[in-house]
């Protein structure tokens, strides 16, 4: 039975053989995939910000742009620029990984 340590199995390279040509994958810390921000522990922490981030801009936008509004029109722009902005690939957010994210 042949041993490796965990060293050797983190930097060893990985290929992808096509057509006898075998091609290097590259190591990244995250990726994006479907529009879901995922790290290489499988944490979704960057994809969570990234939605706040993104829902807070639009509010900022709201506020400037619309400065005497009352509660309906305020309900409504909201419901259709930042809810969905919080909404998307919400199912990945798992509350058990409860975590304190940056504003």
């Amino acid at each position: 039975m042949v041993s490796y340590s965990r060293k050797e199995i983190i930097d060893s390279n990985y290929y992808i053989t096509e057509e006898h040509t075998d091609y290097i994958l590259e190591k990244v810390d995250s990726i994006k995939d479907l529009g879901v921000i995922v790290d290489s522990r499988l944490n979704f922490g960057n994809h969570m910000q990234n939605k706040i981030d993104n829902a807070y801009s639009m509010i900022g936008i709201i506020k400037r742009n619309f400065i005497n509004m009352d509660m309906h029109t305020f309900a409504l722009l909201y419901k259709s620029l930042v809810r969905i902005h919080v909404e998307h690939s919400v199912s990945v957010w798992c509350p058990y990984k409860k975590e304190t994210l940056k504003r």
